[in-house]
């Protein structure tokens, strides 16, 4: 099949994805059984009133709707579009068990994208007056935190090192699957809220913790996520063509903003791309590689399909798309000639093979950067480089009056799980410092 035909078939499955009308949103909306004990609010991490707001929307109450929405996530046109519905609230959705969960996510996103465009009027914003915050970073966690504590009544400064905030969510999903002007809308919205963002600011370079500090705040969130992408060290990796992920979709992102040129881009139009992982991020690049012009795309993971920590639909969409697997294969060495890559010898269930390759896409993980905690004494981090933190007051770490939370504690997880745990966070920060202005005072 010719790249013609086949970049109009992928064209054809996302519009397949295209948001609901008023009329199919409203039609969905009606399916819901509003159940007395809704699975599908236990399927979601963070709890949100689903049945609730399904049910405003089915009468056409669109404001109550967003209202509704608004009371758990600062992030619904995301979280619409990103989210693993399938093992979360959609998964567990009573309708499900006839093969036709209510299509959660695709109202969500109605209902998101709906208030942006109406502009509909916001609820009043309670004055800063209860404590300063300073957040690092504006991926999902650092933008949860900045939302929900603006509308507790803080003052709240996020301090970003892009040159615009939204973190991976502008610079690490694709956006086939997270259009950036919603991540910009996103944001915007957040700002709007009172939350002061200064971007090209980098902590632990331009500014410490300490300074920070002193500039009169009563907390900091540390909210950076796992930024330093795992290498694999295996002979050979100093032959050009070896890339992560990671920085493959931040080039990618920044080549469709205009901010670079497609020269910039690891993946040339006719290449054979290699793609060494099978999570989620494997799964954006291996398609985003495949619209960038690529000859093919194989993915290479070393168990059985079974074991992947891609979500479902992402796997599908990627096999939808064209990529190839090779599985229960195991690298061995990078192979190159003058200088270059051309293939990699693996281990394929038992056997030693050489798979011919323009470029090798490494997507095996992540690790928290160390450049705030080089900056400042008394956070510790446990054996495998992730941030200590308390249970009383969630979210602190080992430094008083310093929290962290989403990947740069845990191990990178979902938008919503990191969305999940900030919430929490948020919690442990309000009542440190009510309790901190209750001693000054």
């Amino acid at each position: 099949m010719d790249n013609q035909v086949e970049n109009q078939k992928v064209l054809e499955r996302e519009e397949d994805s295209s948001p609901l009308t008023m009329y199919e949103a409203i039609a969905e909306a009606k399916r819901c059984l509003n159940c007395k004990k809704p699975l599908c609010r236990t399927g979601c991490p963070i709890e949100n009133h689903i049945p609730d707001f399904i049910n405003q929307l089915s009468k056409g109450n669109l404001g109550e709707a967003r209202s509704i929405l608004n009371l758990k996530t600062n992030l619904p046109a995301v979280c619409g579009r990103v989210c693993p519905h399938e093992k979360q609230c959609e998964g567990h959705c009573i309708l499900g068990k006839k093969g036709a969960p209510i299509k959660i996510g695709k109202i969500e996103q109605f209902i998101a994208d709906f208030d942006a465009d109406m502009n509909l009027t916001r609820e009043n914003i309670p004055p800063k007056t209860r404590g300063k915050v300073a957040v690092i970073g504006s991926g999902p966690a650092g933008l949860t935190v900045a939302g929900d504590l603006a509308l507790q009544g803080f003052s709240v400064v996020v301090y970003e090192s892009e040159n615009e905030p939204g973190g991976i969510l502008l610079y690490g999903i694709p956006q086939f699957r997270l259009p950036k002007d919603v991540v910009r809308r996103e944001t915007k919205r957040i700002e709007e809220l009172g939350v002061h963002f200064i971007t090209n600011c980098i902590v632990g370079q331009d500014i410490t913790l300490n300074q920070i500090f002193e500039r009169g705040f009563d907390a900091i969130f540390i909210g950076t996520g796992t930024a330093l992408a795992k290498e694999l060290d295996i002979p050979g990796k100093e032959f050009a063509g070896v890339v992560q992920s990671s920085y493959f979709l931040r080039m990618v992102s920044m080549y469709n903003d205009g901010k670079v040129s497609k020269q910039e881009v690891s993946v040339k139009e006719g290449d054979a791309v290699l793609i060494i992982g099978a999570g989620n991020v494997a799964m954006d690049a291996s398609r985003t590689a495949l619209r960038m012009g690529a000859k093919s795309v194989t993915v290479l993971y070393r168990s059985t399909p079974d074991t992947i920590t891609a979500s479902k639909i992402e796997y599908d969409s990627a096999v939808a798309d064209g990529v190839k697997f090779m599985w229960e294969t195991t690298p061995i060495e990078y192979i190159g000639k003058d200088g270059k890559i051309v293939g990699l010898k693996a281990d394929c269930v038992g056997s030693e093979i050489i798979v011919p390759a323009d470029k090798i896409l490494l997507a095996i993980g992540s690790k928290p950067a160390r450049r705030i905690i080089a900056t400042t004494q008394g956070i510790e981090l446990n054996e495998s480089g992730y941030v200590i933190t308390k249970e009383k007051p969630y979210g602190m770490t080992t430094l008083k009056g310093v929290f962290a939370g989403g990947d740069v504690v845990h191990q990178p997880a979902t938008v919503v799980l990191a969305m999940k745990e900030a919430k929490k966070v948020v919690e442990g920060i309000a009542s440190y410092v009510d309790a901190k202005k209750l001693l000054e005072d």
